[in-house]
């Protein structure tokens, strides 16, 4: 058997986590100019009430079809995924650095407080993020759903956080360079920076992933955004009433969850779990 032979299932297999990934932010690219031109995009304001016929099918003038309120789905959906895509920014942001950056941290405190600190945070990883952050909404408010999600998911991205740092940190490396004297702080300095050189942007992409699927179980439960400003979760939910009669008021908010959520997937990349 040659060397190329055997050389080309990994090089075809780096090719293809590549282009998955070059895949999956590309699409959120698009999602995103999506959502900052939505309202220009969407041919009615969000929450408009009585624009066409009520239920009616997809056609050349509603392509999604209207809701049970006469909404136009197609707007809605469009206003529904920039509610969701900014909500979860605002998740990503404490998920990141209150759990991801805290963990990593905490890796490289005293042996005794880091293994204190690591059973305390996973005590509450334990705890279902979505009944975290029901929790943290009864605390602060339905206002603040993107903030109580991201706190929800910290737990998680800092337990993976501080396991990533703590492997490192008892590397053959480590280990010869604290023998030829190299200081503690010089160390976290290192690994911070190979950290966020090559982990930051998929831990980043996991965590919007995480936020993303809580936030949407938070709004169908009622728990998330207010109308008018429905995020896609809600919609899923408003919809439970005549998706049996009007699939359409379902399938096109799913979707659009749907494809958010694999494309951010794609972007974070095939290691690691979906975990944050």
């Amino acid at each position: 058997m040659s060397i190329v032979s055997v050389s080309a299932p990994p090089a075809a297999a780096a090719f293809l986590r590549r282009f998955l990934v070059c895949v999956g932010w590309s699409g959120l690219g698009l999602v995103a100019v999506a959502v900052v031109l939505s309202d220009f995009l969407a041919p009615v304001p969000a929450g408009a009430t009585h624009i066409g016929p009520l239920l009616s099918a997809p056609s050349a003038r509603f392509p999604f079809g209207t809701d049970l309120a006469g909404r136009d789905m197609f707007s809605e959906t469009l206003h529904g995924l920039s509610v969701t895509v900014a909500q979860a920014c605002e998740a990503a942001a404490p998920a990141i650095l209150a759990g991801g950056l805290l963990g990593f941290m905490s890796a490289h405190l005293p042996r005794p407080a880091g293994l204190v600190l690591r059973w305390a945070i996973g005590v509450l990883a334990a705890v279902p993020a979505l009944l975290l952050a029901i929790l943290a909404l009864g605390l602060i408010g339905r206002g603040f759903a993107g903030i109580a999600a991201g706190l929800a998911v910290a737990p998680l991205a800092f337990m993976h956080a501080f396991d990533r740092a703590g492997a490192a940190g008892n590397s053959v490396y480590a280990g010869y360079a604290r023998a030829m004297g190299v200081s503690a702080s010089t160390l976290l300095r290192r690994d911070l920076a190979y950290e966020f050189r090559d982990r930051f942007v998929s831990s980043a992409a996991r965590a919007f992933v995480t936020v993303t699927i809580v936030l949407a179980t938070v709004g169908f439960l009622h728990f998330g955004a207010e109308p008018p400003q429905r995020d896609l979760g809600l919609m899923i939910s408003d919809a439970t009433a005549t998706d049996m009669q009007a699939w359409w008021t379902a399938v096109f908010p799913a979707l659009g969850l749907l494809i958010l959520i694999l494309l951010a997937r794609l972007a974070a990349g095939p290691d690691e779990g979906a975990r944050p």
